[in-house]
């Protein structure tokens, strides 16, 4: 039986994985694709299909048509490949893509910043990195290159992330090749590359400050007291080191506390409530794996394998935050 509590978080993170697909389909509805910049991913993609049917027939295929039939495309050849959790997630990811790509498109005719191309490259980027990143600390999944990067995971040694960088690369380059007025031929894909450049670094903004940790090292002599109140109030582990000081000669404990970044003054108030003298130290730690923490989830090579490198997973935040973002 299903618990209330993994009921509500389930809940929880699939509205904000809503939330942060919303925010990455206006920022692309609204600043990009009004400017006709090529981007990487499926969205990129669905603007190649576009401004070729249009050049040819008159009339372009909706971009948000394009990116609903091509991941099913992708899913449909994958399905043997990928587990049952990333085709679930990747099918609501790409319908609420498509659905307000296809609602918002529409209504922006001119991108919001008139006649400024770089400025609302700019803007657009940083708010589809935001929406992925936001989409990804949930567990989100946006489909596109990141099931080609799957497939070519499982088949090859090449990493998902250097597979999803090479995808989004050629599929910015190639809108060199679509007939533009003259001035514009170099120009469009130089903003499909900084696109490419900022999603990335604002989706590893917001996913490394969400995974931010601090570890604590404190001396006191109440040293009890505090761990008991840490354990009981901040709800955190202690580890307990034995030590010498080296000017007094004599032994001390030494109290070793990792928490999230937004507990650290919860942290600092305990100490103070009970030791206003304790001597303390506090570092910035990234990457916290364990218990209370992130889980360390790597894809080991198969026993008949020697080579000592490992695959990692394609929803580790180590390799799929730089890219997840671009469809």
């Amino acid at each position: 039986m299903i618990s209330k509590d993994k009921v509500w978080i389930s809940a929880k993170d699939y509205v904000l994985i809503t939330f942060g697909l919303c925010l990455y389909a206006f920022a692309f509805s609204a600043f990009i694709a009004p400017e006709n910049v090529v981007i990487g991913g499926m969205a990129g993609i669905g603007q190649l299909i576009y401004f070729i049917t249009e050049k040819i027939f008159d009339y372009g295929m909706p971009i948000a048509i394009s990116i609903y039939a091509l991941n099913a495309v992708l899913l449909i050849i994958a399905y043997k490949t990928v587990s049952r959790t990333f085709v679930v997630r990747t099918i609501f990811g790409v319908s609420v893509i498509a659905l307000m790509i296809g609602v918002l498109q529409p209504l922006f005719k001119a991108p919001i910043v008139q006649q400024e191309t770089f400025m609302n490259v700019i803007i657009g980027g940083m708010l589809c990195g935001l929406g992925v990143g936001i989409a990804f600390v949930h567990n989100g999944s946006s489909g596109g290159v990141d099931i080609i990067a799957a497939m070519v995971s499982k088949h090859s040694n090449i990493s998902i992330g250097r597979t999803m960088q090479i995808c989004d690369f050629c599929i910015v380059t190639s809108s060199i090749l679509l007939p533009r007025p003259e001035g514009e031929v170099i120009a469009s894909p130089v903003y499909g590359y900084i696109v490419l450049l900022i999603v990335p670094f604002m989706a590893d903004m917001m996913i490394n400050s969400n995974r931010q940790a601090v570890q604590f090292t404190i001396f006191s002599r109440y040293w009890q007291e505090i761990a008991t109140a840490v354990n009981n109030e901040a709800h955190r582990g202690c580890t307990v080191l034995s030590g010498m000081g080296w000017y007094s000669k004599q032994e001390v404990k030494v109290l070793i506390v990792i928490c999230r970044k937004y507990e650290a003054m919860t942290v600092f108030r305990i100490i103070r409530a009970i030791d206003k003298d304790a001597f303390i130290t506090q570092a910035n730690v990234n990457g916290v794996y364990g218990q209370g923490f992130d889980e360390l989830k790597l894809k080991m090579k198969s026993p008949g394998h020697h080579s000592p490198e490992h695959h990692e997973e394609l929803n580790n935040p180590e390799t799929k935050n730089q890219h997840n973002a671009t469809l």
